[in-house]
């Protein structure tokens, strides 16, 4: 094929792409979106957190498009699989991509990725967010964060913090804490989150950032003290515990969210229609009591709210990955 052709062949797939989204965005305006059913990519393993989101919401979210919502686990390497395939897919409002944090730290620990993290995506809306609390092992006498600071700035990188890996939420959060407290803490990682909570409760690490799901019951049964949620408001699973900003410490705002993005050029009209209609099921009792009941707060928002975040995201881990010098496994 000579370059006349190559030329002539591009221009026609572009031609088709914006055809595409020039139909998805009529029969979105007419009403008619959706008429068949909807990929909705998982990159994450099945029974994971990202997944059992997915599985929650999909009913509702089906019966109210009036289309069977497929959903299609893609996991590996850091979800970066599943999220290309929804970068390159048809913009026409039938493929959506469930993405949590891990989207916006990967930009900063892999170095070429196969899409624009940004670019290639359009905002539909933010689902829930499961923010991080900092916990310690009853061995540790601090009874507040500054207490904490107070201990690991006497004695430095004599305490310890896990995590489910390098890269990983937790480990993120606890070097954000070390830059923001300006201290240093050495970070123990664990092939999951799991093996470190089970050694956080064996004394043989002393503190941890972790979501509510791993440790709310610890922390109900003494087993671990919470000093602070990493968020900007307090946790509805434990009203009690103060925010790091509350403890003295603005700007350790870490946990992982969820939500749902669509390929590049997706018509807004068809954007719009998915988010509000994302919104409204989130507020349906049932749905919202269950999603609650998962550890987790509903955070429905704009599509211009996610993109904002998520622009924010990237530039936030970038700075800590770099400062903290974080490698992936």
């Amino acid at each position: 094929m000579n370059n006349i052709d190559l030329r002539r062949t591009a221009r026609l797939a572009i031609a088709v792409t914006f055809s595409c989204s020039a139909i998805a965005a009529t029969a979105a305006d007419s009403g008619a979106y959706p008429t068949k059913p909807i990929r909705f990519i998982v990159p994450f393993a099945p029974a994971g957190s990202a997944d059992a989101l997915a599985r929650t919401i999909q009913p509702a979210l089906s019966e109210a498009l009036g289309q069977t919502l497929v959903i299609d686990n893609r996991p590996g390497a850091s979800s970066t699989i599943g999220t290309d395939m929804a970068a390159k897919a048809v913009p026409d409002g039938y493929t959506l991509l469930m993405v949590t944090t891990t989207h916006t730290v990967n930009p900063s620990l892999i170095s070429k990725l196969p899409f624009d993290t940004v670019k290639d995506f359009a905002p539909v809306s933010l689902v829930v967010s499961q923010p991080n609390i900092l916990v310690v092992h009853p061995s540790v006498p601090a009874k507040s964060v500054k207490e904490l600071v107070a201990m690991a700035k006497a004695k430095p990188n004599t305490m310890n913090f896990a995590s489910g890996g390098n890269g990983s939420s937790p480990h993120l959060s606890g070097e954000l804490f070390n830059i923001v407290a300006g201290i240093k803490i050495t970070h123990i990682p664990y092939k999951g989150s799991g093996p470190g909570v089970t050694d956080l409760l064996g004394g043989h690490v002393q503190l941890m950032f972790a979501g509510p799901l791993a440790l709310e019951q610890h922390i109900k049964s003494g087993r671990v003290r919470a000093l602070a949620i990493a968020d900007k408001r307090r946790s509805t699973v434990l009203p009690d515990v103060p925010t790091m900003t509350e403890a003295g410490f603005p700007g350790v705002e870490t946990g992982t969210w969820y939500g749902i993005l669509a390929p590049a050029r997706t018509p807004p009209a068809i954007v719009a229609h998915v988010q509000k209609t994302i919104v409204r099921i989130l507020q349906a009792p049932d749905l919202k009591s269950r999603i609650l009941n998962q550890g987790v707060d509903i955070v429905a928002s704009t599509p211009d709210e996610f993109g904002k975040l998520i622009i924010a995201e990237v530039a936030k881990w970038s700075r800590v990955v770099k400062a903290a010098d974080i490698h992936a496994d």
